[in-house]
């Protein structure tokens, strides 16, 4: 397993993990790579350092993992802020998953179609961006999986 700094062609940074960076390369040239924080396609490598693996296991020190960390959340979310957490789960708590129907039904909101109420659900990019050019206010936000399989 390899972990590659990404960034994406609107500057935010994150991190992928790859079997191999072949397996990376391979992904980016079929764009199925795509940012997190707004779903572009265009992908690449930012400044990594490089692992050495030394044959042991690596000693954490004490105090790494937020002591207000749920045991339940997995590893790679332990550095997510604690308020950006709170967000996210108020969200999910206050709004309707409309599901993949999301584009067709924020315009039905916009347009007085359907009633008026808070909705989250998946869109492309592209879809986004045509959501935005209508004048329909929308924001992309990863939900991390651990907490969309939580029952709310």
């Amino acid at each position: 397993m390899i972990v590659f700094n990404l960034t994406c062609g609107n500057d935010h940074r994150f991190e992928g993990w790859f079997a191999s960076a072949a397996d990376f390369e391979r992904q980016q040239q079929a764009t199925e790579l795509n940012c997190p924080l707004c779903g572009n396609t265009t992908v690449n490598k930012g400044l990594h350092a490089p692992y050495v693996n030394t044959g042991s296991a690596p000693q954490l020190p004490q105090g790494d993992k937020p002591e207000n960390a749920s045991p339940t959340v997995p590893d790679q979310y332990v550095n997510i802020g604690a308020e950006v957490h709170r967000m996210i789960e108020h969200l999910i708590a206050n709004t309707e998953d409309v599901g993949n129907e999301f584009p067709e039904e924020a315009r039905k909101i916009h347009y007085q179609e359907a009633p008026d109420r808070k909705i989250r659900g998946n869109a492309s990019h592209d879809e986004v961006e045509e959501l935005r050019e209508e004048g329909i206010e929308v924001i992309a936000v990863p939900v991390p999986r651990h907490l969309l399989d939580k029952p709310h």
